[in-house]
């Protein structure tokens, strides 16, 4: 087993601590009445702030407590999730069949909470088409608005137009 975070009971090793918790009166008690008052509570005597003058300790179930703690760490992991980024590539003259195919493709991306990375990309001299390249990437933005928001408006980078919408929270 591992060792534990915080000293408890016997293993606190001051003359005088500064007792707090619940159905206990706050003040400072040579650790024997602290570790009476504990006991009579069936409950553990915790170090929860070592470092002060004197020591603060509360009276608690520990176990309980670490148990407690673990959940909480447990809740924070969960909602901590890894984003993810898809990608939809367009080219300048995409017609209206692919548009429409890629743009179903977007929605289930949105819709699963991935980030989109919609972009066209201009292949040789196609660079001369930057503004229909925009206008597509607008008019995606504006069917995908019940869905997303734009996070980054179209912009070039390159031979890349590039766009980014996040899923809209639910």
């Amino acid at each position: 087993m591992k060792e534990d975070q915080h000293r408890i009971n016997r293993k606190i090793r001051e003359d005088e601590v500064r007792l707090v918790g619940d159905n206990v009166e706050i003040g400072v008690y040579p650790i024997k009445k602290a570790l009476e008052i504990a006991e009579e509570q069936e409950l553990d005597l915790v170090e929860i702030s070592p470092n002060a003058k004197p020591p603060v300790c509360k009276v608690m179930d520990y176990k309980k407590f670490v148990y407690e703690q673990k959940k909480r760490e447990k809740a924070m992991k969960a909602k901590a999730t890894k984003v993810t980024i898809k990608e939809i590539r367009f080219g300048p003259n995409t017609d209206d069949h692919d548009y429409e195919f890629k743009k179903k493709h977007a929605e289930k991306f949105l819709k699963d909470g991935a980030k989109l990375k919609a972009y066209v990309f201009f292949k040789g001299r196609s660079i001369i088409y930057k503004d229909q390249g925009e206008i597509l990437l607008l008019k995606l933005a504006q069917e995908l608005e019940e869905l997303g928001k734009v996070e980054q408006m179209p912009k070039l980078e390159g031979k890349r137009m590039i766009m980014f919408i996040a899923p809209k929270k639910k």
